[in-house]
């Protein structure tokens, strides 16, 4: 029934039943005061079971919404197909993109991808299959949300291009390999809420019960992930046990991302690099390093030209402070980089760059040998946080020369408590 939130398939891996997407409903939270839960049971499932219907019942219909590249005037075609020419340039604009493609930018960039790297053919894919595929991604972002959208999933995307084209990993990327990063980047975020896991944990989401509040949200992305690859049957020509080692692998890969391991992943990078015991023609290895990429991939925006990643900056911000206003409404505690009126802009990307891109980055450039690509992304991030001192507000500006702006002991609990900025 529609109402059930997983199936089974016959690999055995739980998958997220398209269409069950965290709906939140912020009416229910007004008995959050009194009773500490979201509604009855009842009344949750209920609603959440009409949720499901109404977002998968075009698929039910057989209607898959979207807008066919044709459909564009033959000028943005041609500027859109110029700009896949650059694809691999570190200043690719993916909002110009995401324009000149009318909202598609995920779906083109993609197809682009796949026939670039020559995985339709290697894997013997379906075309319209993986179109159709791809457009389910697509739609299962949330337009609304401010950061957490499909303009994001395209964006990670394409970096995740850049750095699987590094000369030290490039060389020993099987087709496999790249396949799992490119379709990682792409649903890394799918169906995300546009609340952070304390938000989904503290009303008692049916997410955070189904997760035991351990990774909510990247479980759910991979799970949706799943769903959608068995839907659309896009790998169904394959050997079960190939499907089956693409779904744990893709699942390990956005797991990764949970900025709750963070340190776990850049202890265990600096380690390797110190030993100098990476051995990429290990899978093992490779994989880790897969991991490395898209978590770098992630949370790159710092490391963009100063006027893309001041959009990316302001995008993540409002979807806090959303997320702030929400909590004061229904009496909660306001979460961490959510309340507007004392978590500033500038303080939050400043410690944010601090204590969770520098880190990362210059390992990442450690690894790289320093390619010409991490010593610009580093550039760029120096640069940008410059301009983000400059940003903060007079009376902060003092202390932030010696403690990194007033945010960085919120910044710090991301770690923790969080979706990073």
């Amino acid at each position: 029934m529609l109402g059930d939130v997983r199936l089974r398939g016959q690999t055995g891996v739980p998958a997220e039943r398209r269409g069950s997407y965290p709906f939140i409903d912020f009416r229910l939270l007004n008995n959050t005061t009194h009773s500490g839960e979201i509604g009855t049971k009842k009344k949750v499932k209920r609603l959440l079971s009409f949720q499901r219907y109404f977002h998968a019942s075009r698929l039910l219909r057989g209607i898959i919404p979207q807008a066919p590249l044709h459909l564009l005037d033959e000028d943005y075609l041609g500027q859109a197909r110029h700009m896949l020419s650059k694809v691999g340039m570190w200043d690719f604009d993916i909002f110009l993109f995401d324009r000149l493609t009318n909202g598609n930018s995920l779906v083109t960039l993609l197809c682009h991808l796949f026939n670039t790297h020559g995985l339709i053919h290697h894997f013997k894919l379906d075309m319209v299959t993986l179109h159709r595929f791809l457009v389910m991604v697509q739609e299962d972002y949330h337009s609304q949300n401010p950061y957490h959208n499909a303009v994001h999933a395209a964006d990670v995307t394409q970096a995740m291009h850049c750095y699987l084209k590094e000369p030290k990993l490039a060389s020993f990327l099987t087709p496999l390999d790249i396949m799992l990063g490119l379709l990682a980047a792409a649903a890394h975020d799918v169906d995300h809420p546009g609340v952070n896991q304390p938000f989904l944990i503290k009303t008692n989401h049916h997410l955070a019960n189904l997760y035991q509040n351990m990774s909510v949200l990247e479980n759910h992305h991979w799970r949706s992930t799943i769903g959608m690859l068995r839907e659309s049957r896009l790998l169904a020509h394959l050997p079960e046990e190939m499907t089956q080692d693409i779904e744990q692998q893709l699942g390990s890969l956005i797991l990764a991302t949970d900025i709750n391991r963070q340190n776990e992943f850049l202890t265990r990078l600096k380690t390797h690099l110190h030993n100098k015991d990476l051995r990429l023609e290990e899978v093992h290895d490779r994989h880790f390093m897969l991991q490395i990429a898209l978590k770098c991939a992630d949370i790159c925006n710092p490391c963009r030209i100063w006027e893309m990643s001041k959009q990316w900056s302001e995008r993540v911000c409002e979807e806090f402070y959303r997320q702030g206003d929400l909590e004061q409404k229904f009496e909660l505690e306001i979460s961490p980089l959510c309340n507007q009126q004392k978590d500033s802009i500038p303080s939050i990307q400043i410690g944010f760059m601090t204590y969770i891109v520098e880190p990362l980055f210059r390992e990442w450039a450690r690894f790289t040998g320093h390619s010409a690509l991490s010593e610009s992304m580093l550039r760029h991030l120096s640069h940008n946080k410059a301009q983000w001192k400059s940003l903060l507000p007079k009376q902060h500006r003092s202390s932030s020369a010696e403690h990194t702006g007033p945010g960085t002991e919120n910044q710090e609990q991301t770690g923790t408590e969080g979706d990073a900025p």
